[in-house]
């Protein structure tokens, strides 16, 4: 089902190609950061919409060139902030977003015309898609033109990562029905971040990262497919998401070796015409399993390497995380210097002066060829399971991801990885500052606000719309109309979700 290059008979023209050339070895773009940089776009969120959005317009003062929104787990889980089930972690690990009025607050002053913004959003991705579509339209901003991301990719929340809400079937509905509605409501928003970031988060291998991603992507594509798009039209608009590692040149040759399998994949497979619908795009965020609560300084060290490898190896976009993230949500300063790391890497470092700066490689184009029959092989062993749904139903990537992830730790205890700081080179005097804390109150002001709101709304429209939700779900109608209706009518996150539980389930793993 699928092709490698021969890793002993290299051939530049079919496998490298030029930048902006099947199959995008080189890149995606022809001139690549010597045009523009990528987009440097910091992941924030915690605590109120109101605090978040300060640390949003503080970041874009600084020169972030775009948003990322880190959402709490209740409204990634659906559930509101007043649900038992929210009790103890609404806005701890990201921003709380109930309501419209909430997403109103998180981007106020923000320009949705000229800002484009990633949500990092999964079970809950239509109803936030909705949210900001509504807030695009009461700002003039015509819904066409908008631009960002919902990562909307919830099969690897099965195996990697657990927010999910539905069983699988339904899920892949939902993700089907936000594909067919942008490309005729909203062309320019990338309706997909297919992500390996989680998968590498939970401890898989390069190999396994890139594998398992691109065995997700054939299963979305081909669910596209069979719901009747035509490839075309839906694949420019996909996107992905990777995490980078200290390895630099592993890193670099992990992305050449992805951009070079999707290209071969959608054109070959899916039968893609369009040179669009071939590109690995990618946005890449530096390793959060990788920063160390000991000796925290040597994390601005680690993020550094990890930022230059993802540039090195092509991204479009880029996160630098924060020195102190293995003790807390990061600091204002620490988010600074997470930023400023990227744009000394973009001004300073003289990297981007050259289109593909390791292009040619003797070392980089073998490994890359390894990287890629080792990928093709795992790819394989996914496909003769019968896809990606398949093996995450078999527990295939849950064992694999595993494995690599006790192998590694065995590795870092019995001293045969190290780690500085943690099991060499321990010694030094690190002083650790201004550990954030959010603030316990926020739950209770979020719990009032939804009493007053649902005090205020009209109920029986709100029920309307709430049932033309479930409807719709019972069906075989696109999703997103009655979702943006109740989004607008004033239902909170947690009702919609319910509502489509209520014909859809929740999901068990193992029921």
């Amino acid at each position: 089902a699928y092709t490698s290059s021969d890793t002993q008979d290299l051939d530049p023209e079919r496998d490298l190609g030029l930048p902006g050339t099947a199959p995008f070895t080189r890149g995606v773009q022809p001139t690549m950061y010597r045009s523009r940089f990528w987009t440097m776009r910091q992941y924030s969120g915690f605590g109120t919409a109101t605090e978040t959005n300060h640390r949003f317009r503080y970041l874009l003062d600084q020169g972030q060139t775009g948003l990322s929104v880190a959402f709490d787990l209740p409204t990634q889980m659906g559930y509101d902030s007043d649900s038992p089930m929210a009790f103890g972690e609404v806005g701890r690990v990201g921003v709380a977003i109930d309501t419209l009025d909430d997403f109103r607050t998180l981007l106020s002053g923000i320009p949705l015309d000229k800002v484009s913004t990633s949500m990092t959003i999964n079970a809950t991705a239509a109803i936030l898609l909705a949210m900001y579509v509504a807030l695009a339209e009461e700002t003039g901003v015509p819904v066409e033109s908008i631009k960002g991301t919902i990562q909307n990719d919830i099969l690897k929340e099965y195996y990697a990562r657990g927010t999910y809400i539905y069983p699988p079937a339904p899920s892949m509905r939902i993700i089907t029905d936000i594909f067919a509605w942008c490309r005729e409501s909203a062309p320019k928003w990338n309706t997909i971040s297919i992500s390996g970031y989680h998968i590498r988060e939970a401890g898989s291998s390069a190999v396994q990262e890139v594998a398992f991603t691109l065995s997700d992507a054939v299963e979305y594509v081909g669910a596209a497919v069979n719901a009747g798009l035509d490839v075309d039209e839906f694949a420019p608009r996909l996107s992905f998401f990777f995490c980078v590692h200290n390895n630099v040149l592993e890193e670099v040759a992990k992305f050449r070796a992805a951009r070079r399998i999707y290209a071969r994949i959608m054109k070959e497979r899916f039968g893609a015409k369009k040179d669009k619908s071939c590109l690995l795009r990618f946005h890449t965020q530096t390793a959060g399993c990788s920063l160390t609560a000991q000796q925290i300084e040597n994390n601005v060290v680690r993020v550094t390497l990890q930022a230059l490898a993802a540039v090195l190896g092509g991204t479009q976009s880029l996160h630098t995380n924060s020195k102190d993230e293995a003790l807390s949500l990061p600091s204002q300063e620490s988010a600074l210097t997470a930023l400023r790391t990227q744009q000394i890497i973009a001004e300073e470092s003289g990297v981007c002066e050259s289109i593909d700066p390791l292009g040619g490689s003797y070392f980089v184009e073998k490994m890359t060829d390894d990287l890629e029959k080792k990928i093709v092989e795992l790819m394989t062993r996914v496909e003769d399971m019968g896809g990606m749904a398949k093996a995450i139903e078999a527990q295939f990537p849950q064992r694999e991801i595993e494995r690599s992830s006790w192998e590694y730790q065995r590795g870092v205890e019995h001293d045969d990885i190290t780690v500085v700081g943690v099991n060499k080179y321990t010694g030094g005097d690190y002083t650790v500052k201004n550990e954030f804390r959010v603030d316990p109150e926020i739950e209770k002001s979020y719990v009032d606000n939804l009493a007053r709101m649902r005090k205020e709304r009209d109920a029986t429209e709100a029920v309307r719309l709430l049932n033309d939700v479930v409807e719709i779900a019972k069906g075989t109608g696109n999703l997103m109309p009655p979702i943006v209706a109740a989004v607008k009518g004033g239902c909170t996150l947690g009702e919609i979700s319910a509502s489509m539980e209520k014909v859809f389930g929740r999901y068990s793993p193992g029921v």
